[in-house]
Formats: C-alpha cells, sequence, structure tokens
C-alpha cells in the first residue's frame, strides 16, 4: 500500500492513488493531530482535549475508538500493536503505514517522504544549511522547492482544536522562516526586483514581521529606491508601536540609519530581526 497525507493546504489523502480523504469532522480532526506528531505516540487525553476540550461525552474511550476504527477502515490500516513496529533482532520498523494502539494513546507510523509536513520541514532545514554554508543559489532552489509544498494555509478545511492549534502557529512560524531564507537568498543573487513585490504583499499581511520589513527595506534600496526604503522602515516602525508597543529592534534601526546616511553597503548576509510579537 502506498500512502500519502497532505496537511500544508487542504486536508488530503491518498492510497494506492486514490483520494481517501475522511469527511466526518472529527476524524479528521484525530488524523490531523496524528499526523502532526507522526512516527510519535499522542496521547488520549490529548486526543481527547482537541476533540472535546473539557466537555468530553461520557462514552468519550469508546467514541474515541470508534473514530480511530473509522480511520483504519477508510485508509486501509492494519489493526497493530506496538510489538508489531519491530522486526528481526528487535529493530524499530516503519517500512509500512500503520495506526499503532498503545496502552493510553495511539501512533501514526509513517515515512517522512509519505507526509509533506515532514518534507517541507526536512527541505526547509537543509535550504537554511547550504545558505549559512554560502551555497546561495543551491539554498534558492532548495527552499524553493520546500515552500512549493504549500497549497494554502494548513488545514485550511479543518476546524482545529487547542492542539491543532498550536501545531499549526508551530507551522505557519516555520514557513515563514523558510520563506525569509528563501528572499535572502534571492536578494544575495540579486533578484532584488523580483523579490519587491512579493515582500510588499508580505509586509501587510505580516506589518510586525521584522525579518521580512528588513528585507523589503533592502530590496528597495538595491533597485534604487532609497525612499521608499525609508518609507518602509516608518511603516514598519508604526505597525510595532502601534500593535506592539515596542520600537523596532536595534538590528532594524541599524539598518535604518545605514540607509539614511546612503552608507547601506550591501553586506551578503542581511539582518534578520526576530518576529516579536
Amino acid at each position: 500500500m502506498t500512502l500519502e497525507i497532505r496537511l500544508l493546504g487542504p486536508l488530503s489523502v491518498i492510497v494506492d492513488g486514490q483520494d481517501a480523504t475522511p469527511t466526518a469532522p472529527k476524524p479528521r480532526r484525530v488524523l490531523a493531530l496524528l499526523a502532526m506528531s507522526a512516527n510519535s505516540v499522542v496521547r488520549n487525553e490529548k486526543i481527547i482535549e482537541e476533540l472535546w476540550d473539557d466537555n468530553p461525552p461520557v462514552s468519550v474511550t469508546t467514541t474515541l475508538q470508534t473514530y480511530v476504527y473509522q480511520l483504519r477502515k477508510v485508509l486501509h490500516f492494519r489493526v497493530s500493536s506496538p510489538a508489531d513496529r519491530t522486526g528481526r533482532g528487535g529493530q524499530q520498523s516503519h517500512s509500512s503505514a500503520a495506526l499503532h494502539t498503545f496502552s493510553g494513546g495511539y501512533m501514526l507510523s509513517l515515512d517522512s517522504e509519505a507526509l509533506d509536513c515532514l518534507r517541507f520541514e526536512r527541505l526547509a532545514r537543509l535550504g537554511r544549511s547550504r545558505l549559512e554554508a554560502g551555497n546561495v543559489t543551491e539554498a534558492a532552489r532548495i527552499l524553493r522547492e520546500a515552500l512549493r509544498l504549500w497549497r494554502g494555509a494548513a488545514l485550511v478545511d479543518v476546524s482545529p482544536g487547542p492542539i491543532l492549534q498550536m501545531d499549526l502557529l508551530r507551522l505557519e512560524e516555520i514557513r515563514n522562516s523558510a520563506l525569509e531564507a528563501r528572499i535572502e537568498a534571492d536578494l544575495r543573487l540579486g533578484r532584488q526586483h523580483q523579490v519587491l513585490g512579493e515582500l510588499i504583499g508580505l509586509v501587510a499581511q505580516h506589518p510586525t514581521h521584522e525579518g521580512f520589513q528588513a528585507k523589503l527595506m533592502v530590496a528597495m534600496y538595491r533597485a534604487g529606491r532609497r525612499s521608499g526604503a525609508l518609507h518602509a522602515y516608518q511603516h514598519a516602525r508604526e505597525a510595532l508601536v502601534s500593535e506592539l508597543g515596542i520600537e523596532p529592534s536595534s538590528e532594524l534601526q541599524r539598518l535604518h540609519r545605514a540607509i539614511l546616511a546612503g552608507e547601506l553597503h550591501l553586506p551578503e548576509n542581511l539582518p534578520a530581526p526576530a518576529h516579536r510579537s
């Protein structure tokens, strides 16, 4: 059996080339939660909190077991136990997808290539590593490949509970970090004109993200739009003060002073102030 689960956009499950995406809301959330923690045990308490928060039904254990049974049936998963995870010599085996039952929890066993968010995180790490090593062209290519895995907001058609909401925030932060790194690579490659429109859109979406703001300022300056770079700083400062009650970071202020004085020497490494909230 071949299986692919996609979380970076609408929830999608492909089994042997056929769509097998669950349609019932709560089983979809169970699957999404297990996939977010693929190859790790998810305790029943965590699943219950995700589905019902502080108000689980009296028959919560039976209901949860029913949802897991439905997932196994739809996805053609075999029934398995912890002992099934070991092969010869006691070595752990993840050669096939399975939904394992543990005492007090469940684990979705998947190859990393079968889950888009795992592929994305692996490629994002590799791309940043290449960028840090100075292999800028390769970094830009890998980071583009990683970001192409996104088909929209993660789990856009799943109503998340408190646990999934935290997972989605974490994924979005990784996405923004990869996007920022890819833009830095493009700027190092002299592609400031190509990224200007994208950066303008990003700072409109994330007005307090200083990394995006810094790169917009540098792109404007490199494109010969010094006044635009200075205006971008003022816009960033207004957003930080009005929304967060803070002044821009020292890194962003130094970049502003360098542009104001016409002394930005276009360093290889762009300032990347952390997103503050």
